[in-house]
C-alpha cells in the first residue's frame, strides 16, 4: 500500500481522492476540480435517478421517426409508410418497427421547438436551454444538462465520474460542444470514455473495447506492489502535475498522487468501464454496430452509479441520401433504443432510469431534389418542428405530446421550447431548476429561466 500523508489542515477525502485519480487519468484537469470540490456544497435532491441521453448529432427528421404524416402529400409525407402502435391512432414510421410494439415504454414530444436552422445554435438550445451560440460565435454560453446534474447532484457511487461521454461527449463536431459545463467549471465537464475513436458511426466496424486508460491501470494493478509499477501509473499524471505547477499548488500534488494511485485501482471505475465484462449476449440484443455497444455500456454504468451518461450517435445531417443513409440509421436507433428499453426494465431500472432520444432539430418538411451531383433527395434544417422520445425515470409512458400541422411544418397544440424539456428531466432527478448559478460575470443566473415540466409526462 502506498503511504498517504494528510493532516487537518489540508485534508482531502476519499471520495475527492478518488475523483481527483479519475479525472487526472481521463485528461481533465485536476485544478479545476480541485478549485470547485472545495466549494462544491453536498449533493442535493431526492432519489438516486439516473439520464442516458442519446444524441443525433445532425438531426435525425421528424417525419422519418415520430410524426410520420402518411396523408401528406408525396413531396413532403417521404418514400416510408407508418408502423401503428399500440394506441390507436398512434403511429410511427415504418423504419420503427421495433418501438412501435414498445410504446406502452415510452412517450413522444411532438411539438418541441426553437425555430432555428443553425446547428450551433440549435445544440446549444437543445442542450442547454437557452440560445447562446452560432455559427458566428461558437462558444457555449450556459451550462450542459448533464453539467447541471453533475453540479447539482454529484455521483452515486464514490470511485465514479457524475457525467460520462460515450464514446466522448460533442455537438457539431466539438469536444465537449454544447455538453460542457462553461461557468459551473471544467471539474463538471463529461468524462469521455474513448476520445481516440470519438465520433464513430453506426456502420464504422469498429468493436467497442474496454477503453485504454482503464486497460493501462489494469496492467499497473498487477504491477502495483513494485516501484515500476507506481511509476509507470504516475508518469500518467505528467499533464496535471504541470498544471497543478503552474497553478502554485505544487506542494500538495504528491499526497493527490498517491492517494488517487491507491484508491482508482480498486476503484468502482474499474468495472463499471469494463465492457469485456458484460455477456456477450446481452450486448448481442443491441446490434452489432458500435452505437448499440455503447448503450450497452450506458446501461453499465448507470447500473454501477453514474447519474448521467450521454451516447454520441453522430452523422445525422444527410441533406441528400434519404433511403440510402437517414433511413438505415433510424433503423439501427430502432433497434438499439428498443434493446436498452428492455435491458433496463428487465434489471428493474427502467423506473430510475431516464432515457432520451434527440438531435439539435428536425428535418424539412418538404424533400429537397439533392445536391449538386447527388441527385438523390433529402431533407434540409429544419428548428420549427423536432421530435424527442423520452422514457423511463418515472415518465408517463404511451403519451404523445403535442401536434404538429398536416405536413409536419410547425406544431399546432402544445407548442415547447427546449427549457421546458430539460425542466422534465430536472423534475424526475428531484433538481430545483429555480436553483442559480454565477455566470463567468458574477450575475445569478437560474439552471432553466421557466422550470415548468411538461406536464402530460409527469
Amino acid at each position: 500500500m502506498l503511504t498517504l500523508h494528510s493532516g487537518p489542515a489540508n485534508r482531502i477525502t476519499r471520495r475527492a481522492a478518488i475523483k481527483a485519480g479519475f479525472l487526472g487519468v481521463g485528461g481533465l484537469g485536476l485544478p479545476d476540480y480541485l478549485r470547485a470540490k472545495a466549494a462544491q456544497p453536498a449533493a442535493r435532491g431526492s432519489g438516486q435517478k439516473s439520464v442516458i441521453l442519446i444524441w443525433l448529432d445532425g438531426g435525425p427528421s421528424q417525419l422519418e421517426t415520430f410524426d410520420p404524416k402518411p396523408d401528406a402529400p408525396a413531396e413532403f409525407r417521404g418514400p416510408f409508410g407508418v408502423h401503428k402502435t399500440r394506441t390507436p391512432g398512434v403511429v410511427v414510421s415504418e423504419l420503427m418497427p421495433h418501438l412501435a410494439t414498445r410504446f406502452d415504454k415510452f412517450s413522444v414530444v411532438r411539438s418541441l421547438h426553437h425555430d432555428n436552422g443553425d446547428h450551433f445554435a440549435a445544440a446549444h438550445w437543445m442542450t442547454t436551454g437557452r440560445f447562446g451560440a452560432t455559427s458566428v460565435n461558437q462558444s457555449q454560453k450556459f451550462p450542459s444538462v448533464g453539467s447541471v446534474v453533475a453540479r447539482v447532484k454529484g455521483t452515486h457511487t464514490p470511485g465514479l465520474p457524475a457525467y460520462v461521454g460515450l464514446p466522448a461527449a460533442e455537438t457539431v463536431y466539438l469536444y465537449p460542444g454544447y455538453m460542457g459545463a462553461a461557468y459551473l467549471g471544467g471539474a463538471y465537464n463529461p468524462f469521455d470514455a474513448d476520445r481516440d475513436h470519438k465520433y464513430i458511426g453506426a456502420f464504422s466496424g469498429y468493436r467497442v473495447r474496454t477503453p485504454k486508460w482503464l486497460s493501462s491501470l489494469a496492467a499497473t494493478k498487477d504491477a502495483a506492489e513494485n516501484t515500476a509499477g507506481k511509476t509507470s501509473l504516475l508518469r500518467q499524471f505528467d499533464t496535471v502535475r504541470r498544471d497543478i505547477d503552474q497553478s502554485g499548488a505544487m506542494s500538495v500534488m504528491d499526497k493527490y498522487q498517491q492517494q488517487a494511485l491507491d484508491l482508482v485501482l480498486g476503484s468502482e471505475a474499474r468495472v463499471a468501464f469494463d465492457i469485456d465484462r458484460e455477456d456477450p449476449k446481452a450486448i448481442d440484443r443491441y446490434g452489432p454496430s458500435p452505437w448499440g455497444q455503447y448503450a450497452a455500456m450506458a446501461r453499465r454504468l448507470v447500473e454501477a452509479g453514474v447519474p448521467f451518461v450521454t451516447v454520441d450517435m453522430p452523422h445525422w445531417d444527410d441533406h441528400s441520401s434519404l433511403v440510402q443513409s437517414h433511413a438505415p440509421k433510424i433503423r439501427t436507433v430502432d433497434r438499439i433504443v428498443s434493446a436498452l428499453l428492455d435491458d433496463l426494465d428487465e434489471r428493474g431500472l427502467l423506473e430510475s432510469t431516464l432515457v432520451v432520444v434527440m438531435g439539435e432539430f428536425g428535418r424539412t418538411p418538404r424533400i429537397n431534389t439533392g445536391q449538386p451531383g447527388i441527385p438523390i433527395p433529402g431533407r434540409d434544417h429544419w428548428g420549427n418542428a423536432i421530435s424527442v422520445l423520452v422514457a423511463g425515470g418515472g415518465i408517463r409512458p404511451g403519451v404523445v405530446v403535442g401536434k404538429t400541422n398536416d405536413k409536419a411544418e410547425h406544431p399546432v397544440e402544445r407548442a415547447l421550447k427546449p427549457e421546458a424539456l430539460l425542466a422534465t428531466i430536472y423534475h424526475q432527478l428531484g433538481i430545483d431548476a429555480n436553483e442559480t448559478f454565477k455566470d463567468h460575470t458574477g450575475r445569478p443566473v437560474p439552471i432553466v429561466d421557466d422550470p415548468t415540466p411538461i406536464r402530460e409526462l409527469v
